[in-house]
């Protein structure tokens, strides 16, 4: 089967991608479809619970997004974005940067008096479509670097969320789980989820287990290849605890995924042991039809951009022609798509 990028396009009014949360998270609109039979329905997220079995293994991603977005400032005045990645082994944060060609290896810029980054060195584009990286030094006084960024930075909020960040992000941009910070993106199908929602889960005797994904920059990149085999995917470390992994082992009923970064972490480990297994590890997996997913039974998930490697992952999961099924009905429903829209139930 030879699919190209474009294979995955549909078009999508841009009225229908999410600017803001909803005020209640579990009040979204969930599309509960069964990939066996073809069919779909619209509901609400808050009667997941309803479609979700005693003894189901509910699978979440634990990360949780840091304020990565800085404004710093050169001797001349001019303003310089840095958007942090993650930290490296020598001390130094791989970052991207805007408005920064000016900028020298070695300068220091300001963020604050207490708070300068210097750009240690420019790292060239190893890949004609790779975004050309950074490496800088964070120069503070701090046992937390984290808690520095949030009082400095922003949530780095997706590239289609077109109005300016706000402090509500901070909690509205991460999930009530999140837990294990290191993440530039939020795993979105997790934001549904309230504190209440999550005990009336427990209580159905249904168990919720745990794995860290931390999400990176291949979330924000677009496939520019025409022939999808031939696009890159960029790692991602992730873990999976031994309680996780007892679970599923174990499992009485069925796994289910909440959100693309669980499958990915599951399905690689899946894949290169044959079973779920605890694990500290990084994986560059990409998923698209024809492959067989085996690690999850049911996914939650939101709707994915256009051409992207999420909306293939998709495909694999419940067929290419029922996904484009689905998006269409979903965009003649007015589905509210991406990171703070809407959501489905494939089972």
């Amino acid at each position: 089967m030879d699919l190209k990028t474009s294979d995955f396009d549909y078009n999508l009014p841009m009225e229908l991608i999410a600017q803001n949360p909803l005020e209640k998270r579990d009040e979204c609109r969930m599309l509960h479809i069964n990939r066996e039979n073809k069919t779909f329905c619209d509901e609400h997220f808050y009667n997941i619970v309803d479609f979700l079995n005693k003894d189901d293994v509910l699978v979440l991603n634990n990360t949780k997004v840091f304020s990565a977005r800085i404004l710093a400032k050169r001797l001349t005045g001019a303003e310089v974005e840095i958007f942090l990645l993650n930290p490296m082994e020598n001390g130094t944060w791989e970052a991207l940067t805007k408005n920064a060609k000016r900028v020298k290896e070695g300068e220091i810029l300001e963020v604050a008096p207490d708070f300068k980054i210097k750009l240690v060195k420019k790292i060239e584009a190893k890949q004609e479509n790779e975004i050309p990286k950074c490496a800088v030094e964070l120069i503070c006084e701090t046992d937390d670097i984290y808690q520095f960024l949030d009082k400095y930075g922003s949530i780095p909020l997706p590239p289609y969320i077109s109005r300016k960040t706000t402090d509500d992000d901070k909690t509205n941009y991460q999930t009530v789980f999140a837990e294990k910070i290191g993440s530039v993106a939020s795993p979105t199908a997790g934001l549904h989820f309230s504190k209440e929602l999550l005990e009336k889960i427990k209580n159905k005797g249904i168990k919720i287990a745990y794995v860290t994904l931390n999400v990176g920059l291949g979330t924000f990149m677009p496939v520019k290849t025409d022939d999808i085999k031939n696009h890159t995917m960029h790692f991602e470390k992730f873990e999976i605890p031994k309680e996780t992994a007892d679970l599923i082992n174990n499992k009485k009923g069925a796994v289910v995924a909440v959100g693309t970064t669980v499958l990915r972490c599951l399905e690689a480990t899946y894949k290169k042991y044959g079973k779920i297994i605890p694990i500290i590890d990084e994986t560059d997996i990409f998923i698209y039809p024809p492959y067989k997913i085996k690690s999850i039974d049911k996914l939650i998930t939101n709707f994915h951009l256009p051409k992207s490697t999420l909306i293939m992952l998709v495909s694999a999961f419940m067929g290419k022609d029922f996904t484009f099924e689905v998006y269409k009905h979903a965009v003649e429903e007015k589905y509210r798509f991406f990171s703070y829209g809407d959501c489905m139930f494939i089972e």
